[in-house]
């Protein structure tokens, strides 16, 4: 789960597993991305710190949010939640 190529330059850049430090922010699920979607984030931090957030929320609310991952990866309820069960989770 990088943000960036696997290559760059002709190095390898692409790490396996999870990179639960890429930047990463909250919206809500219909806020119809758009040009401005990056204005419209509710929160943003490293993906761990926005896994936790949604978690934090009652299990009827999860499904209200989803997660925007660097490098256009959309993250919702159900992969926010399997990501948060992993034993390798720092939150």
């Amino acid at each position: 789960m990088t943000d960036h190529p696997s290559t760059y330059k002709a190095a390898k850049t692409h790490n396996e597993g999870v990179q639960w430090d890429d930047r990463a922010a909250i919206h809500e699920a219909g806020d119809g991305q758009g040009v401005l979607d990056g204005a419209k984030g509710l929160r943003s931090g490293t993906l761990a710190e926005m896994i936790a957030q949604v978690m934090a929320y009652p299990p009827e609310r999860r499904g209200d949010f989803v997660i925007q991952k660097a490098g256009d990866h959309r993250l919702e309820r159900e992969e926010i939640e399997a990501l948060a069960a992993r034993g390798d989770f720092p939150g």
